[in-house]
């Protein structure tokens, strides 16, 4: 699986100064070690990452991890598709909440252009 993109981490970009144990934890034990594990591919993680933060209700965090997921390979569709299936398992509410913040993200325009 060396053809993916490696997966690096913010946690010292946006933390770094004023939590920096947990910004090193993510950058180098979170993305640096788990992320780039050739075990299982990045797409396969963002998945799995959409559902569990999906599930849990984390919005904050799963706004960038859509983000990376479409990074990774995944498509709108399909992540639309995951957050949908997850609300049957997860809650109703917690999906709601998930899909609000993917429909943000893939209806905003475009502010490369």
């Amino acid at each position: 699986m060396t053809d993916q993109p490696l997966q690096v981490g913010g946690g010292r970009k946006t933390l770094g100064d004023f939590a920096p144990k947990l910004a090193e934890l993510t950058d180098d034990v979170l993305f640096t070690d788990v992320w780039n594990r050739a075990q299982l591919p990045a797409r396969d993680r963002s998945l799995i990452t959409v559902a569990v933060l999906t599930a849990g209700g984390d919005t904050d965090q799963l706004r960038f991890h859509l983000g990376r997921a479409i990074e990774n390979g995944l498509t709108p569709d399909e992540l639309i598709e995951a957050i949908t299936h997850v609300a049957f398992y997860a809650g109703w509410p917690k999906a709601m909440g998930a899909m609000a913040v993917a429909k943000q993200l893939f209806t905003a325009p475009d502010t490369n252009a």
